[in-house]
């Protein structure tokens, strides 16, 4: 949709300028007056047919930013305000501009007629699947302040378990980014210092000394076949996990990463736990909400799993059988579901399970690097042996044959 820039008089009859996405001159009249704002001058920013803008310096919006507008959201409804109102303060108060022209956007669909979950399927980008039909839930049910503030939690968790990951696989991604450079300069700069003392005295090299000399030859003299040939494994790479069979086995591999993996799945199976007790908890049905889970996991195998139950559950299979059936869930989780499903507590008992699991990967994420060490020093300890073996043979050898020739 094209921008505006307008000018206009609040209620307190003060000068306020700005800028917003509209359809038209109209809509955005009628948005200015939902807003209490009498516009005296509106005039399109990208004049001209057929502009095309784009502002590399843009803000984005993040998470945080809709973490931060569903707690806001709640506040405001929850003290009686309505939401055109809510909104409209919400779009005023807001630091991020792009955020505050969907708000006003959303603003505009609802003055429009629409519901606020229908407004909020034209900005997928923004707002998710989930996050959608736990606003359509709101609504059907009147507890729309609730659901925001559920969201807010959700999405607050959302965010610590993507960092706790990413927090588990940085200090690995970085020691072994450390040691392939390391590689790179000992193959480009050192060993062809070796190789010339080896061909001046015309030693007979062993044969891990010819293995090290004639990859750093490879390294030096065909380094863009190199480079073409890791170009070429990534771009496979991508091409496979962009495929459904190539992600949902990435996926799974992933969970089986030495030390990392098992933060990996326990972050997975927290943020499946999670959801489904909100889910389940703003009305959802279990089968609906079991759907509408799986496609927040962020994971194909799991998300698979997931959708395996909900079809088993609806041939008249109970929950406690089609878990056990998918084999990602341990004997303790196992036995909580059951529990929770003879109780009709399923959703308090799914909160414990994701609470247990977020425990874990706060624990396991700071022994992190305790973990971690012994395999990176065995890891470095046969990468500099290899290399001392590979210099320092054809020296002792010569030194041995100097020895008895003397």
């Amino acid at each position: 949709m094209p921008i505006f820039e307008y000018k206009g008089r609040n209620e307190d009859g003060m000068m306020v300028t700005g800028t917003q996405e509209a359809a038209d001159l109209d809509a955005l009249g009628a948005a200015l007056m939902v807003s209490r704002i009498t516009p005296i001058d509106i005039k399109r920013k990208d004049a001209g047919a057929g502009a095309i803008q784009i502002d590399w310096f843009e803000e984005k919006i993040t998470s945080l930013d809709v973490m931060l507008f569903s707690r806001q959201m709640y506040t405001l409804l929850k003290a009686g305000i309505p939401i055109m109102r809510a909104l409209s303060g919400i779009q005023s108060s807001v630091g991020n501009p792009k955020l505050a022209r969907v708000v006003g956007q959303l603003r505009i669909s609802l003055d429009a007629g629409r519901e606020l979950s229908v407004a909020m399927t034209e900005h997928p980008k923004v707002f998710d699947t989930f996050y959608i039909n736990m606003i359509r839930v709101g609504e059907t049910t009147g507890n729309l302040d609730n659901i925001f503030l559920r969201l807010f939690h959700h999405i607050e968790f959302e965010r610590f378990m993507r960092g706790q990951i990413k927090a588990a696989l940085r200090y690995p991604t970085f020691v072994i980014t450390a040691m392939a450079i390391a590689i790179v300069v000992i193959n480009v700069m050192v060993i062809p210092q070796f190789e010339k003392v080896f061909a001046s005295l015309h030693a007979d090299l062993p044969l891990i000394t010819k293995m090290l000399i004639g990859f750093s030859n490879f390294m030096r003299n065909y380094w863009f076949v190199l480079i073409a040939m890791i170009g070429a494994a990534i771009w496979s790479f991508k091409a496979y996990v962009g495929s459904v069979d190539g992600r949902s086995n990435w996926d799974r591999f992933k969970m089986r990463i030495p030390i990392a993996g098992k933060i990996i799945f326990k972050g997975t199976m927290a943020r499946f736990a999670r959801s489904f007790a909100l889910s389940t908890r703003s009305g959802l049905p279990i089968l609906s909400a079991l759907r509408l889970v799986s496609q927040t996991v962020e994971n194909e195998y799991i998300s698979t799993k997931i959708i395996s139950m909900s079809a088993g559950i609806e041939r008249g299979e109970t929950i406690l059988r089609m878990a056990t059936q998918t084999g990602v869930f341990n004997s303790l989780v196992l036995q909580m579901i059951a529990v929770g499903e003879e109780s009709g507590s399923l959703d308090d008992l799914m909160q414990e399970i994701a609470d247990m699991y977020q425990a874990d990967v706060e624990y396991d994420v700071k022994t992190l690097g305790a973990q971690i060490e012994p395999v990176l020093i065995i890891f470095l300890g046969v990468l500099v042996l290899i290399l001392a073996l590979g210099v320092f043979l054809p020296i002792w050898d010569m030194s041995s044959t100097m020895l008895k020739g003397g």
